[in-house]
């Protein structure tokens, strides 16, 4: 029988907010590192915020880097947290990571819910 367990992204120190300082795919930071193998899942549940004085694009890189592991949003300024990553499953150890186009402006904060099989 499958049993959850929610854990803190792997790239969080103890469950706080990552500063999004990376403003490309070389220096990207660091959101998450799935568990390994294909027998558990992690699901994964992302929120940012944008603490900068305008819009700011945040790009997140779901398990690789290129067009079809990326997803970039603009995020208004001041507006609380918006979802970025809706409970989408990784496994492999594939990493998500982030970057800005404006250094330390944007916060990513979430959970993930590890489903052993």
């Amino acid at each position: 029988m499958a049993s959850i367990s929610k854990i803190l992204l792997s790239g969080s120190t103890n469950g706080r907010f990552i500063q999004v300082t990376g403003t490309g795919t070389g220096s990207a930071d660091t959101i998450h590192t799935a568990v390994g193998g294909s027998d558990n899942l992690d699901e994964v549940h992302l929120f940012a915020t944008n603490y900068h004085t305008g819009d700011v694009t945040v790009t997140i890189e779901y398990g690789g880097t290129g067009a079809s592991n990326e997803v970039s949003f603009t995020l208004p300024p001041n507006v609380g947290l918006i979802e970025l990553v809706p409970s989408f499953l990784l496994q492999n150890s594939l990493v998500i990571k982030a970057y800005a186009d404006v250094t330390s402006v944007v916060n990513v904060g979430g959970f993930v819910n590890r489903i052993t099989i």
